[in-house]
């Protein structure tokens, strides 16, 4: 049997449905890592996992998770010759809250459903398809090959989507049975749903909060406008000061050097799916000079992402005594991740801003990048190429964020990301859903990249 062959396989596997079958048992367990239990996780390992890959004869583990109250951890190893090259194989098992009551009429976020080309529940797209496509082409390629023709390691977390907690302690812990030459993996939309994707990292992310709290009560607005200081007020001033009114960010160190000649190349021929399901861009926001690639996979993007003061459900003529937002930073390869926020306090201070808290967060994910000439690189869109007949997508890094530091700092690895999903799979959101034909698709694309991987 050969290439074709176990492609065609992969194809059959979702032609005749038993992909679907998989896919939503899979779904059926109800991950929210904000609100399931151990337990729960437990049972996607114990039953929704650990079979399938002992039946491909990996050996199968389930740790616990370091962090106080994190969910567990489960590797996968089939070591066919410690001679050959090891794949590491990540992906998360837990998804967000499954706001079953804004669903659409008929649609349970834990019952997979098919409507037309749509397949909908929660974690479809993020991420129990794409890691169940992944572990579906190693499957295909063991059967028609007879082996891999590398050594395989599976990785999967339940708390990616809340930061993974432990993640990294983990990782350090177990660096040896984690040990590999690359990593190839799968998370996230493609750019447009006609053309398959390659990434090589991720923005970091680390969110804040900045709060202004002048005074215990609110006073009347009649009495008092006018001689009290407004915290809203305040604090949308200092907004202001960090990020202008057309989103050029004013803080100085959050300002990249990074992005150079080579990633403005490897950018310039990308284009960002603007479909029926797909917000418009605002054409003049963000940085000026580049383009809109450069600023959302070469720069960095400040957001506000909630903003309250006094009760805007029930306003009332009193000036609070409070304000609070809850604002984010995605940045590049280049930001100095422990000086984001000593960097905005000294900003804020510069500015006049000294009553404005900064309540720092963690480094949720740091910020990585491959070379988009890296070896791993060439050989997935090589590879995706043959499968497809059409140049994939070659992204040095994507705009939104994984744990994906943890792979390249901890456990030193190349990483190589091959999306299944699409822009409008309203991932996070109610009518989570994937694609039929990107399913098939990426059955195919991954079928190829392990097929070449073990022949090459």
């Amino acid at each position: 049997m050969g290439r074709r062959e176990a492609i065609a396989a992969g194809g059959e596997m979702v032609d005749s449905g038993a992909f679907f079958e998989t896919l939503a048992r899979r779904v059926a367990v109800p991950t929210a890592s904000t609100e399931a239990t151990a337990e729960v996780m437990h049972e996607y390992f114990d039953r929704r996992i650990t079979p399938d890959l002992e039946a491909l004869g990996y050996t199968v583990e389930v740790f616990p998770n370091p962090a106080p109250d994190g969910f567990p951890f489960l590797i996968g190893r089939r070591v066919e010759d410690p001679s050959l090259p090891t794949v590491l194989t990540y992906g998360h098992a837990d998804v967000v809250r499954g706001q079953d009551d804004r669903w659409s009429a008929g649609r349970s976020p834990w019952e997979l459903r098919a409507d037309g080309d749509r397949w909908y529940g929660r974690g479809t797209a993020d991420n129990k398809a794409q890691h169940s496509i992944n572990l579906a082409a190693l499957a295909v390629v063991v059967a028609e090959r007879g082996r891999l023709g590398f050594n395989s390691t599976i990785l999967l977390e339940t708390g990616e989507e809340i930061g993974s907690p432990g993640l990294c302690e983990f990782c350090e812990a177990h660096g040896e049975l984690l040990a590999a030459d690359v990593l190839i993996g799968s998370d996230g939309p493609r750019l447009h749903r006609d053309r398959p994707l390659v990434m090589g990292g991720t923005r970091g992310v680390v969110n804040f909060d900045l709060t202004v709290d002048l005074r215990p009560g609110g006073h009347h607005s009649g009495n008092w406008g006018g001689l009290l200081r407004n915290p809203g007020s305040v604090l949308a001033n200092a907004i202001a000061s960090i990020i202008d009114r057309d989103g050029a960010i004013r803080v100085p160190e959050w300002r990249p050097t990074t992005l150079t000649d080579e990633v403005r190349e490897a950018l310039a021929t990308i284009e960002i799916e603007q479909g029926a399901d797909a917000p418009a861009i605002d054409p003049t926001w963000g940085e000026p000079g580049l383009t809109p690639n450069e600023r959302v996979f070469g720069w960095n993007a400040f957001e506000v992402l909630a903003f309250e003061t006094g009760n805007p459900a029930a306003p009332v003529n009193a000036i609070p005594p409070r304000a609070q937002a809850h604002c984010q930073l995605r940045f590049v390869v280049g930001t100095d991740a422990d000086d984001i926020i000593p960097a905005l306090r000294r900003h804020l201070d510069r500015e006049g801003f000294g009553e404005v808290e900064v309540s720092q967060s963690d480094v949720l994910m740091g910020a990585t990048r491959l070379d988009p000439g890296d070896p791993w690189a060439r050989l997935a869109a090589d590879s995706i190429a043959e499968t497809t007949g059409g140049r994939p997508d070659l992204l040095p890094n994507a705009g939104g964020s994984l744990p994906n530091d943890v792979f390249t700092d901890v456990l030193g690895l190349p990483t190589v990301w091959v999306p299944h999903s699409y822009p409008g799979c309203n991932q996070h959101a109610p009518d989570e859903h994937v694609l039929e034909p990107l399913m098939r698709e990426g059955l195919a694309i991954m079928t190829g990249i392990f097929w070449d991987v073990g022949e090459r």
